[in-house]
């Protein structure tokens, strides 16, 4: 889970990490937390990087011109992006930025350490002699470590300041089950401040499979469920469910994360648009339709979606049980009635075929055909008609 900067610092402080005061203010303008004294800083929250480059973040004397510049970045898109509030906090001067990072590489299962006297939105262009790089086991001693070798070989003013942050860091990293941590910048603080850093910035990325052994998080996304939306359907519904392009003419209903992965990139390079992404979880369909239901009542949203391409591959799933699943699902949910095209490999085809045939679905065995049956269907003039199934 991608966590907005918010977010990320709120959940940081419990580990002791540092941050500038700072306080919510959603697109609707109300405030989470006590607005700080100006001047202040004002940053549009958005799960991706570049947000300084594309306007934002912006300054702000006081709470009142702060609360206006909420207003307008949470008015429109940012590169791209809804921008679903932002974070308004105390503005900082007179600190020198540095970077450092801690990030899971699973190929090594290993952490690996980033580090440089050099931080901010530059630091992606870099020298490579710019960064310090260490490594160390998933372990926050170790992390900590690692930091502290890493601080060693930065100028002396930094030194300190990272070495302590890293500890810190390295705590939050194991006790949040990151992926990654990344503080951009990293704010040294001149002598004689209380504090010696501060994390201006903060990157916080989870593991979805760990939430359920993470309270602090399922709390989170309990209560900001509009914020992180997909986090929050994979807690309560026990699958993974992403739109991709919310202008996409099929809804994909797959099992199987590759898989799904792998269909949409087919239907792109065949020039087609996927509305979706699902990994349905076909094992926990056991007698009850209701997260089918789920599933083709988010897919209602997608305005432009005309067709749906359904592709199980089958192990513990028995397709029979699965066709008559869906047929009852489908029923539950008649505004969305779309056409249905059906890949299935495994056992039960047979009784799937005459089950999802008995009301008129297109049923193959090979994916070519099946997307050629979609094709078709999408040639046809839109169908789509609230309350009648097809």
């Amino acid at each position: 889970m991608f966590l907005f900067e918010h977010d990320a610092k709120s959940l940081l402080q419990a580990f002791g990490v540092a941050v500038p005061l700072g306080c919510w203010v959603g697109a609707d303008g109300a405030l989470e937390g006590v607005m700080p004294a100006g001047p202040l800083i004002v940053k549009a929250q958005v799960a991706a990087g570049g947000r300084g480059k594309a306007g934002g973040i912006r300054p702000a004397a006081d709470a009142v011109a702060a609360l206006e510049v909420a207003r307008v970045l949470t008015a429109a898109p940012l590169a791209g992006h809804a921008v679903a509030g932002c974070r308004v906090e105390q503005a900082i001067a007179g600190a020198t930025e540095v970077y450092l990072s801690l990030t899971l590489d699973a190929s090594r299962a290993q952490v690996q350490v980033l580090a440089s006297d050099h931080g901010g939105v530059d630091i992606e262009s870099a020298a490579p002699d710019a960064l310090v790089r260490e490594w160390a086991p998933i372990n926050a001693a170790a992390i900590a470590a690692a930091v502290g070798r890493a601080a060693q070989r930065l100028s002396p003013a930094s030194r300190e300041a990272v070495a302590d942050a890293g500890e810190r860091l390295a705590a939050a990293f194991v006790g949040l089950d990151a992926q990654m941590v990344e503080i951009n910048p990293l704010f040294v603080l001149p002598a004689g401040e209380p504090a010696r850093w501060l994390a201006a910035d903060a990157k916080l990325i989870t593991d979805d499979n760990a939430l359920y052994r993470q309270p602090v998080l399922c709390r989170l996304v309990e209560r900001a469920a509009t914020r992180y939306p997909e986090a929050a359907r994979k807690w309560r519904h026990g699958c993974d469910y992403v739109v991709v392009d919310p202008t996409g003419e099929i809804a994909l209903l797959t099992t199987g994360a590759g898989l799904s992965m792998m269909l949409i990139d087919e239907l792109r390079a065949q020039g087609l648009h996927p509305y979706n992404f699902l990994d349905v979880r076909t094992g926990g369909l056991r007698g009850d339709p209701q997260r089918l239901v789920d599933v083709l009542g988010w897919m209602r949203d997608g305005t432009q979606v005309r067709v749906l391409l359904v592709n199980i591959f089958a192990g513990i799933t028995h397709l029979g049980e699965f066709a008559r699943l869906l047929v009852q699902a489908m029923d539950t949910v008649p505004a969305f009635s779309v056409p249905v095209v059906a890949r299935l490999a495994g056992p039960g085809f047979d009784e799937a075929v005459e089950v999802l045939g008995a009301r008129g679905f297109k049923v193959e065995t090979d994916l070519a055909r099946a997307i050629d049956a979609v094709r078709h269907e999408l040639a046809s003039p839109d169908v789509r008609v609230p309350g009648v199934l097809q």
